[in-house]
């Protein structure tokens, strides 16, 4: 190694530990073992740290985002204007390095890690990305989209079964262009890895399809680079190099646990600096001749996005279409107005939200949405395949529907991915109780406020004989709580439409919640339904209840109000298929549906009752499921759990006796 390199990454190694030591806070084990192998990849990656977001860069993600300090001081190194400052605040209110990588908060993260093994996944979707607009828009001689994707991984990361999954599909689907670097250095928290992780890791990823690559030595950059440049010839396989390390190596207290997730100590550090000759004793005191290796490299990274920007100038003017179709996916622009098209609102009565999201998902396709996603290995049930659009894999990656195997996390997080990519409209699917499953990529979507659409199937006990392990009972209220994230729950095919509109202009992921049996199509459903909540059916004057539902319990409302309007009661039926964008609403509107004095309120909704009591008060009731369901037929299901019209009428009265 040269003199220079070898300043170079004990800088980085000095920094991050003095960041978690002055923070009293963090991680500084993986950032000192992994420096080395960290400046191999980050000075060959194709960046501009002047341009962040340049479309041509390749990708990188800290999988292991405990090691967050290592990633922030290669951003303040190569430039990304992450300042001396915000390095002595890691971990401190305001500062732009928190504990963990986060995604539009510092600049150059390209993914909010943490969860581990959810950064490896989302690098698969990013490659996947790669794959499929190089396979749209390269032409002979335009390599528009010709990047490779990297992450860094640690033992932990290998651990989490997102990982494996998403291995898995990235094996399968021959991402060549996926390349993870693994920091082995055989320690976590609790101690050894060998005391519960002795598995061939480069034997398992082999046997995904994966090129696994061997460093001895953590300290050999030139080993490294060597082996990222083999990754880089390998077309059809990704690639996983194994890079053996030690944590906080010259440190007292190298190859240790408590290097991991404690600072180093004054002393350790002190010890640290002497191992590596580092001369100054002084806190955060950067050698000027550091900061001069690395802003050689200044000229060359610009150098990449200037030959790119001239390969697409000359792009639009022999593609210009392409070019302009380019420009659009990547502005997020609507090819056009679809809640202006009449027939975008035209379904059939009787017909189930799944079968009308189908119906939704290929209108916007065929109007030309750059959709790309699928199901996991549900596509039929959830109808999410998009006609005539081809599958997505190693033979067409051209193709829009993907098929992400029984694999409902990997798929939630490559959909992450997708969306942190640029330039696509990611949207994944499985049946409702299997949110679960898919619940921690779904926060990240929503803690990066990522536009991911989540078609969630099969919403209720109206899933009948298959019993209450697929029978949704609490998912409802669990993701209703789940910040920046809009639940919609359609009652019918034009409600369906409508939360798809939503979808397109959402700041956030939207789950789509819907029936597996048929429901009616209502005279009064459509664009209203995006505003949340609205008046499906109203009474003369101001009412004497309030009914309010969503999804498939709509119908139960309608008819209820029917019972009740019979014995001379003024019914408001409500629809609600989203909380979250009726919350968003003027008070002037919220008032106009759900007046304050009206104090007899009923929800009804086959699902957990949480939630519900902000909208019927301390004097309403609610038609509600806190219990698991059954294995029967769903109308047995139904009536036998109370949802029929005439309890739903029954608890109106009973409401409207105790507020008398």
């Amino acid at each position: 190694m040269y003199k220079e390199e070898h300043q170079a990454i004990t800088a980085i190694r000095i920094l991050a530990a003095e960041g978690v030591q002055k923070a009293n806070s963090g991680h500084p084990g993986m950032p000192i073992g992994a420096a080395p192998m960290a400046y191999a990849l980050w000075r060959q990656m194709k960046q501009n740290p002047k341009n962040p977001k340049w479309p041509g860069r390749d990708r990188f993600v800290l999988s292991a985002g405990h090691a967050s300090m290592l990633e922030y001081a290669l951003l303040h190194f190569f430039g990304y204007g992450v300042s001396l400052d915000e390095i002595q605040s890691f971990r401190q209110w305001g500062s732009k390095t928190p504990g963990h990588p986060e995604y539009g908060h510092t600049i150059g993260v390209e993914a909010t890690t943490g969860p581990l093994g959810q950064g490896v996944a989302m690098a698969v979707g990013m490659a996947m990305a790669e794959a499929h607009l190089a396979a749209i828009f390269n032409r002979e001689g335009f390599p528009v989209v010709d990047n490779y994707t990297y992450a860094i991984a640690g033992d932990g990361c290998m651990m989490e079964g997102a990982s494996a999954e998403a291995a898995s599909m990235a094996g399968s689907m021959e991402l060549g262009r996926l390349i993870l670097l693994y920091d082995s250095n055989n320690i976590t928290i609790e101690g050894e890895t060998s005391i519960t992780f002795r598995e061939d890791v480069g034997g398992r990823f082999a046997a995904y399809g994966w090129q696994v690559l061997y460093v001895e030595d953590g300290e050999d950059v030139d080993a490294i680079t060597a082996a990222i440049e083999t990754a880089k010839g390998e077309a059809k396989r990704p690639s996983l190099i194994i890079v053996k390390t030690e944590i906080a190596r010259g440190t007292p207290k190298a190859g240790k646990s408590s290097a991991h997730g404690e600072p180093l100590g004054e002393e350790n550090l002190k010890a640290m600096k002497a191992f590596y000759g580092w001369e100054s004793e002084d806190v955060f005191a950067i050698p000027e001749d550091v900061y001069a290796h690395f802003a050689v490299m200044q000229p060359g990274f610009q150098a990449l996005e200037d030959q790119w920007n001239a390969m697409f100038a000359a792009y639009e003017a022999a593609h210009p279409d392409l070019a302009q179709k380019w420009n659009d996916w990547q502005a997020g622009k609507l090819p056009v107005d679809f809640a202006a098209q009449a027939d975008f609102w035209d379904f059939a009565d009787k017909t189930a939200t799944r079968a009308a999201s189908g119906t939704v998902l290929n209108r916007l396709a065929a109007g030309g949405l750059n959709l790309f996603g699928g199901s996991a290995d549900l596509g039929p049930s959830n109808k999410t395949t998009l006609k005539d659009k081809g599958e997505f894999g190693a033979d067409n990656y051209e193709g829009v529907n993907i098929h992400f195997g029984v694999r409902e996390l990997a798929m939630a997080c490559a959909c992450n991915g997708l969306a942190l990519y640029g330039g696509l409209r990611p949207f994944c699917a499985t049946f409702f109780v299997f949110s679960d499953y898919v619940k921690p990529a779904l926060r990240l979507s929503a803690l990066m406020h990522l536009p991911v659409l989540y078609v969630m199937t099969h919403d209720s006990i109206g899933v009948g004989e298959d019993g209450p392990t697929h029978q949704p009972v609490e998912q409802l209220a669990a993701l209703r709580a789940t910040p920046n994230t809009v639940v919609f729950r359609p009652a019918d095919g034009k409600e369906t439409a409508a939360g798809y509109l939503a979808a397109l202009g959402a700041d956030g992921p939207t789950v789509l919640v819907l029936s597996r049996q048929n429901l009616p199509l209502y005279e009064n459903t459509g664009k209203d339904a995006m505003r949340g909540g609205y008046i499906l059916r109203d009474t003369d004057g101001e009412p004497d209840v309030i009914l309010l539902a969503s999804g498939s319990e709509v119908e139960l409302a309608v008819k209820a109000c029917a019972l009740l309007e019979e014995q001379g009661i003024g019914v408001r039926v409500v629809s609600m298929p989203s909380f979250e964008l009726f919350e968003a609403q003027e008070e002037a509107y919220q008032e106009q549906v759900l007046p304050r004095k009206v104090k007899a309120r009923v929800a009804v909704e086959a699902g957990s009752s949480f939630g519900w009591a902000k909208y019927v008060g301390l004097d309403g009731a609610t038609v509600t499921l806190d219990h698991f369901g059954a294995s029967a037929p769903a109308p047995v299901l139904f009536r036998e759990f109370g949802f029929t019209p005439e309890h739903v009428a029954e608890t109106a009265m009973q409401v409207m006796e105790r507020l008398k």
